[in-house]
């Protein structure tokens, strides 16, 4: 039991144990997480003399970047990619957490399964809608017998389309769950309020439930559009060369062109860049109250 103060109420623990209870995220996220971003912004910065961490100081890294339109067209691509993804993911989660919030009755049971993909490999996945595309695949096979199709199509795999459609259901939960916790947070009461009032159920859902979800519909954007930026694996898998996001460059750059300084670079400008877009999201997440 906690220990009483003179007043009867329970202490708070001492500043002691609050640092305690700190210290271990502390040292991981200083010694691990800005340690490694400090490590990769100063080997940015690197010549590339074929050592481990390059010699000498330059600014030739961003100069290449500046000047080869390559890797801003991919950078777009990459950017144009991760937003189809957000917009994709957070139209059909919105739904889901929607019916989870109101409607569900086996609400257990639909987030069970809502979650059930985290129990197989990311790897596993991909490579499973690489069959389900395949030219010989499932959906291919399933046209034709369907007489959609007379003969197997190549349009399905190696495209933009395929890493959006693969990577929107890869990463569905991570929007599901946070507008599901956005929607349970609103009182019940100002729905029946507007209904009261003579608001149709339409007018009941745009001028309050939507508005009042807003910050987990931010929050669930966020959280599926930054990983989708650097992705690698899934363009590698089912895109073909127009599906080249900045994720596979990076990590060209840190595999096979062993150059590792121009492959930091690359990185520091994409992590600014995602920065700014998540600075604009936190800009219009305010103008719905949250504390994001």
């Amino acid at each position: 039991m906690a220990d009483l103060g003179t007043s009867g109420q329970p202490q708070r623990p001492g500043s002691a144990f609050r640092v305690a209870l700190m210290l271990p995220g502390s040292v991981v996220t200083l010694g691990l997480i800005l340690f490694a971003l400090g490590l990769l912004a100063i080997l940015a910065f690197r010549f590339n003399d074929g050592s481990l961490f390059g010699a000498g100081f330059t600014l030739g890294n961003f100069r290449i970047l500046a000047s080869e339109p390559l890797y801003g067209l991919v950078i777009l691509r990459s950017l144009t990619i991760a937003g189809l993804v957000t917009a994709a993911t957070v139209v059909t989660a919105y739904p889901v957490a929607y019916y989870l919030s109101f409607h569900a009755r086996s609400r257990a049971l639909i987030l069970f399964l809502v979650t059930l993909p985290f129990w197989t490999s990311y790897l596993l996945r991909v490579f499973a809608w690489k069959i389900v595309l395949a030219y010989n695949g499932v959906l291919n096979s399933g046209l034709i017998a369907a007489g959609i199709w007379s003969e197997p199509s190549t349009a399905l795999l190696n495209t933009p389309a395929a890493v959006v459609l693969t990577l929107a259901h890869a990463y569905a939960p991570f929007a599901i769950l946070p507008i599901l916790v956005s929607l349970d947070a609103i009182p019940r009461s100002l729905a029946e309020a507007a209904a009261d009032l003579g608001a149709t159920p339409f007018t009941v859902f745009r001028r309050v439930i939507l508005p009042n979800s807003m910050p987990g519909v931010l929050a669930g954007a966020v959280v599926v559009f930054v990983p989708t930026v650097g992705d690698y694996v899934t363009p590698a898998l089912v895109g073909g060369p127009s599906s080249t996001m900045i994720g596979s460059l990076i990590q060209a750059q840190f595999g096979k062109a062993q150059d590792w300084p121009f492959g930091a670079a690359l990185a520091l400008v994409v992590m600014l860049v995602i920065l700014a877009v998540i600075l604009l999201v936190r800009r219009a997440d305010h103008r719905f109250g949250s504390r994001l």
